[in-house]
């Protein structure tokens, strides 16, 4: 999969896509981590819209893995809080590496706008596979969506780690 991924900053055209990547990223990858009802809010609390997508690249920066003409995945930064926004992967291609890229060239970025240390809000999916990778966790802490209250992980990537 990734031989055929090119990743590069997202385009407008990407955004009816990374509507697509966000909601079933959600409703099925994060399927064994929270209940039916804390992904329908999960996923109900963006719209599922081109126009909601085109108008957070506006306000956060973002990278998308696209393959065959697709975004398959993409990672949103905030490089002036130092913090990773978001990390969505179509299902089909998780654990094949397409994420795990696609943060490393994020923190790349972040760091190279002068911020050494990155933060992120992970999902008990994603804070699994950060742990192992030099990700710190700071604690567990809950957010609330449409009603539904979720638990989400607050992580920090010292100076010193690349992520990887």
């Amino acid at each position: 999969m990734l031989e055929r991924t090119r990743f590069r900053q997202a385009l407008p055209r990407d955004a009816s896509d990374q509507a697509e990547v966000f909601h079933h990223a959600i409703m099925e990858g994060a399927a064994g981590h929270y209940t039916l009802a804390q992904r329908e809010a999960w996923a109900g609390s963006l719209p599922r819209t081109a126009e909601a997508w085109a108008a957070r690249q506006v306000l956060y920066p973002t990278l998308v893995a696209e393959c065959d003409g697709h975004c398959i995945g993409f990672c949103e930064r905030d490089a002036t809080a130092g913090r990773i926004e978001t990390l969505y992967v179509w299902p089909s291609v998780a654990r094949q590496g397409v994420g795990a890229r696609l943060l490393a060239l994020s923190v790349e970025a972040v760091r190279e706008s002068g911020v050494a240390e990155v933060s992120i809000e992970a999902s008990l999916m994603l804070a699994s596979s950060l742990s192992g990778r030099g990700w710190e966790t700071l604690g567990e802490e809950w957010v609330e969506r449409r009603g539904e209250r979720l638990a989400r992980v607050r992580m920090r990537l010292p100076p010193e780690s690349s992520g990887e």
